[in-house]
């Protein structure tokens, strides 16, 4: 039983036996991720005050600019987990490659790698929204004690072990599930301490709010295009309400409680979609399923999508359970029948 308002610590040892493989690793990594989300909370919290808002003037690996908050949270999740040592291998989308962890270290018995995405939606921070942090975690599947390798990273969702998320937002969230459910835990600034305040999240299985950029709808497949008048028509409980805040993280957090989907399709302006599949879809999927609900690339459960490269892009269809089917059926069939 889970008791409302423990700590995520307490919360992590009491229930260290329902993870998939129960180990002291595992707890360490997890509780590694709070303490760097709670040194990114305090700068994010400081934007406005301090020189940490506006573009740092580079790019990332896809050629998008980087913000200074990007970087920084970059810099601290990387930094907390390498100095703990407690993973074998680390995997940021601002990151052009992998880092490979002590791998000339033949006594490094570290089963676990990292991927994640330190800031998502950071483009918002200079207007004061909601951003947050995604993260994955796999056991590697190369050697212990021989150095990490791409196929360590290249793994289907569904050998994750571990994912969430932190919402840095009118409270600061961190959301987990190791398979057995998700919970979520929100920081007491006063003290430093994340206590379990939303235990055993679940999607609702059917919800009234679409997640859509519709600024692009012209660039969008004409399933997708279908399933937004769909949502827009005036008929049964619809229509639906559209709120977009432009972060994964804060879209899929507000669906979750409150029912919803959310939809990043390909389009004529990005033919693979534009998330990330290994430090967005795939964690984000994996809560998904583990609250009731689906995620999707239209055709496909993202979970059971075998990836090719750290950087790929996927369609990305999530939310309550209803929803992203009702919107796969109108994705498969405008394919079958194009106009």
């Amino acid at each position: 039983m889970y008791r409302k308002h423990q700590t995520l610590g307490e919360f992590i040892i009491e229930n260290q036996a329902s993870f998939k493989y129960s180990s002291g690793e595992l707890s360490s990594l997890i509780n590694s991720i709070r303490l760097a989300a709670k040194v990114v909370n305090y700068e994010v919290n400081k934007a406005g005050l301090v020189d940490i808002i506006g573009s740092a003037g580079d790019k990332n690996i896809q050629g998008e600019d980087q913000q200074k908050l990007d970087v920084y949270a970059n810099e601290k999740f990387i930094q907390t987990m390498t100095n703990r040592n407690i993973v074998c291998g680390i995997a940021s989308e601002e990151e052009d490659d992998f880092i490979a962890i002590n791998s000339q270290d033949e006594n490094n018995q570290n089963k676990y790698v990292v991927l994640i995405d330190p800031l998502d939606g950071s483009s918002n921070i200079d207007v004061n929204v909601s951003v947050g942090t995604i993260f994955s975690i796999y056991r590697r599947v190369t050697p212990i004690g021989t150095p990490v390798t791409l196929k360590d990273f290249l793994q289907p969702g569904h050998q994750q072990v571990a994912a969430g998320y932190v919402v840095y937002g009118t409270s600061t969230m961190l959301v987990y599930t190791t398979g057995d459910g998700v919970n979520g835990f929100t920081l007491n600034p006063a003290i430093g301490t994340f206590y379990l305040s939303h235990p055993n999240m679940q999607f609702p299985e059917d919800g009234r709010i679409y997640s859509v950029n519709e600024g692009n709808y012209i660039h969008f497949p004409q399933g997708v295009k279908n399933y937004i008048k769909y949502c827009q028509m005036e008929e049964g409980d619809r229509p639906y309400t559209s709120r977009y805040i432009g972060s994964l993280v804060s879209d899929f957090h507000r669906n979750m409680i409150k029912g919803g989907i959310y939809i990043y399709p390909k389009s004529s302006l990005n033919s693979n979609g534009k998330l990330r599949l290994l430090y967005e879809c795939n964690p984000m999927a994996f809560l998904a399923e583990q609250a009731n609900g689906k995620a999707s690339n239209g055709f496909e459960r993202i979970l059971d999508i075998q990836p090719t490269e750290l950087h790929e892009r996927v369609p990305f269809i999530c939310g309550s359970k209803n929803m992203v089917e009702k919107c796969e059926e109108f994705i498969q069939n405008a394919n079958t029948n194009p106009k």
